[in-house]
């Protein structure tokens, strides 16, 4: 009789499974670990952040790379960015390679609705953009960020009422970007709710990163009557630049407790996860917390990020974890999270941390991180690299902005967990130490680089397709040949795949020649030529018949001895 009884119980009222939840991840753009009031900055204000910081988890310890476009492969894909053909954060270097398989797939394929509403930075064009690698919603920027050479035109490093690209779409908006960024999504968001869909939202801003003409005018008021002594280290010449800086932050602060508000009023709050970090370190020397160094550079100050997963359905408010954890550890986390399984085919190099942050005891065993970045085409074996053990950190910080490793490699060895400030370099003292995490380190840049044939080529734009139509090309992600990347008589060419023999238009878009000159384009086998008098700003080539296949696509303004690239390309069919 019992059992009948339990069966009719079961039949009539079903247990409830847990809720599927829906993600958010904020990152922001060169807002330093010490940019926050939770981590100790005394002048800036960022109650709504630090508020929620403190009902969330804490991975105590989460690291991210140097520089942007990096951190962003990282974490879309749970792999180490040079697995990804994104190395770099121009010239054709911060475009991810069409196969990796992003989180915005994987969720969008188990049923969850992808927006992402900010800065993308992992190629322009398809088969690279958001809307291509998973995101059904999209409003975005161009390249590494506004005031940058894809710019459209007429949207030339405005911030506010800035020129996007929504669903590929370009759209003229109306207020400071930020705003623009957190009313797209809050809207978005309503809509999953009233239709019923889990949804990933994606945030990534582009604020604080430059340029800093065009920022929210009374916060910006508010920081250049206050005293940024506190933060400034020394460097009184900052004070004006990190009040911009804070006052784009503070910015970011409203519109996260507007959109933690609306989750609220929404009822859907405790079933989301929302998690914040940034994407490297600090653009300026500034307070980076007990850490030294800022973006570019792989000593903590450079890499280290807040990270806060706010989640009350499961994780306890004051939660926290000492253990090492990445950008690369978001997919596997949230994966879990949501119960859903990657790919077979994804080899995935991160952890999930989700067991953590419950209080689970789960067994952890001893890893180790690796964050390497700099400039150019190919990575250089020890160039700028960090080793990282819950104790130990290797590194050499041979810098960012060199291509080509200095010399010899100069290892510095930390005990990291007692000696965060990285003040005494051990490396002399432990010689095991060092010679065991460089051996781990070889392993590691051995393998990331060989995940795939021709592992660091850049990925190819694909012109003649329905899906883009026409392709702009800019200086963002042109294969640098002369003079500074984006200097005005510098010059490049965009590596292309055309995908079907058909005629086409090039159209060139450059500053006004002050004489007569010459455009020469060349794409592939063919040449052609046309006359610019004084004053021209553009010259459309028509009728270019192109064969299937790869093709590198050059252009070159000559006037006299003086010789140029073109500001932006436009390739049409």
């Amino acid at each position: 009789m019992k059992r009948v009884f339990l069966f009719l119980c079961l039949l009539l009222f079903p247990l409830a499974l847990p809720a599927a939840p829906n993600v958010v991840v904020i990152i922001t753009d060169d807002q330093g670990y010490g940019d926050l009031g939770i981590t100790g900055n005394t002048v800036i204000d960022t109650p709504r952040i630090d508020s929620l910081a403190r009902r969330s988890g804490t991975m105590e310890r989460f690291y991210v790379s140097p520089v942007c476009a990096p951190t962003r492969a990282c974490l879309m894909t749970g792999r180490y960015n040079y697995r990804t053909r994104c190395i770099d954060t121009f010239i054709g270097r911060a475009m991810i390679d069409p196969a990796e398989v992003t989180l915005a797939e994987m969720l969008r394929g188990a049923g969850w609705a992808t927006g992402i509403f900010g800065k993308w930075h992992l190629g322009d064009n398809h088969p690279m953009r958001p809307i291509d690698q998973g995101f059904e919603e999209a409003l975005v920027h161009r390249g590494g960020g506004i005031g940058q050479p894809s710019d459209p035109p007429g949207g030339e490093g405005k911030y506010t009422d800035a020129i996007l690209f929504h669903n590929g779409t370009q759209v003229h908006t109306s207020g400071y970007c930020t705003d623009v960024y957190f009313d797209a999504a809050i809207a978005w968001i309503e809509k999953c709710r009233d239709t019923g869909r889990e949804f990933f939202a994606y945030i990534p801003t582009n604020a604080p990163h430059g340029p800093f003409h065009d920022v929210p005018a009374d916060l910006l008021e508010k920081y250049q009557s206050r005293d940024l002594t506190p933060v400034l280290l020394g460097a009184p010449k900052q004070a004006d630049r990190v009040a911009r800086v804070f006052a784009m932050i503070e910015n970011i602060d409203r519109n996260v407790g507007r959109l933690v508000n609306r989750l609220g009023e929404l009822g859907i709050l405790d079933d989301t996860i929302i998690m914040f970090m940034v994407d490297n370190g600090p653009n300026t020397r500034r307070y980076v917390g007990p850490f030294r160094g800022s973006k570019s550079n792989v000593l903590e100050g450079g890499i280290r990020s807040p990270f806060y997963f706010h989640w009350p359905a499961r994780v306890s408010a004051g939660r926290s974890s000492d253990r090492i954890a990445a950008h690369i550890d978001i997919v596997p986390t949230v994966l879990e999270a949501c119960g859903v399984k990657p790919p077979a085919e994804v080899e995935l190099d991160g952890r999930s941390f989700l067991p953590l942050l419950e209080g689970k005891q789960v067994e952890w065993p001893e890893r180790a991180i690796f964050i390497q970045s700099h400039r150019g085409n190919v990575p250089v074996r020890y160039h700028n690299f960090a080793a990282i053990e819950q104790r130990w950190k290797l590194v050499n910080p041979s810098g960012f902005g060199r291509e080509t490793l200095p010399g010899e490699p100069r290892f510095e060895l930390y005990d990291i967990a007692t000696d965060p400030g990285e003040s005494r370099d051990l490396a002399a003292e432990r010689p095991d130490v060092v010679a065991r995490l460089r051996k781990l380190y070889d392993q590691w840049f051995d393998d990331v680089g060989s995940t795939r044939p021709d592992n660091y080529a850049p990925p190819r734009i694909l012109i003649g397709t329905p899906q883009e139509n026409p392709v702009v090309l800019t200086r963002q992600d042109w294969r640098h040949v002369e003079g500074r990347p984006w200097a005005p008589d510098s010059n490049g060419f965009w590596m292309l795949k055309v995908a079907r023999k058909q005629q086409y238009d090039v159209t060139l878009r450059f500053p006004a020649v002050t004489e007569s000159a010459v455009a020469i384009l060349t794409v592939g086998d063919a040449t052609m030529r046309a006359l610019l008098v004084a004053g021209a700003t553009g010259h459309a080539f028509r009728g270019l018949t192109l064969p299937e296949g790869d093709a590198d696509l050059r252009v070159t303004i000559a006037s006299g001895e003086d010789e140029r690239g073109p500001w932006q390309v436009e390739v049409s069919h």
